[in-house]
């Protein structure tokens, strides 16, 4: 049984300019470089036709940067690749994400939306995370959920500004 993770985000923007601040390619470029971390890159990006939006990324995360948690079980820099979907939903979209961590053995997956309530857009992220080290996997696991729900708010964070400024 994995670490859960749930992190929401509501902005005041339509959905689609929601839709293009979290998924679209100059958004991602601007977000990677601002919270990125070493090495990050966007690997590989499609916006189809039919709306579908899939993306591939890379982060990096310093050793110096790493909980003491961490720094005792992985030695060096930490190398996330992370793939992202999205589809419509009728007036909304759902995604799925899976993000694999080099060096450890584990994911995180995680569901998610970005949902038309009112007069806001939700995006909504559920997920688990799950690291299979005998004995310290499970403490291991939560500061990862704990690392990544910060990440998610610094990334609503973003999206924020960068739906403002454009």
């Amino acid at each position: 049984m994995g670490s859960r993770i749930e992190h929401r985000a509501e902005f005041s923007d339509d959905v689609a300019d929601v839709l293009a601040a979290v998924a679209g390619e100059d958004a991602l470029a601007a977000r990677l470089e601002r919270l990125g971390g070493d090495g990050a890159a966007l690997l590989k990006y499609s916006w189809s036709d039919d709306d579908e939006i899939s993306y591939e990324l890379r982060q990096g995360i310093s050793a110096e940067r790493l909980p003491q948690a961490v720094r005792a079980l992985h030695k060096g820099d930490l190398v996330v690749h992370r793939t992202q979907t999205w589809r419509p939903d009728g007036d909304d979209y759902t995604g799925e994400a899976t993000v694999e961590v080099g060096g450890v053995p584990g994911e995180i997956t995680a569901r998610t939306s970005l949902t038309v309530s009112g007069d806001r857009v939700v995006l909504l992220t559920r997920g688990e995370v799950t690291v299979r080290i005998p004995l310290f996997g499970a403490k291991l696991e939560s500061v990862i959920a704990e690392q990544v729900t910060k990440l998610l708010e610094r990334e609503g964070e973003f999206t924020a500004k960068w739906l403002a400024d454009h």
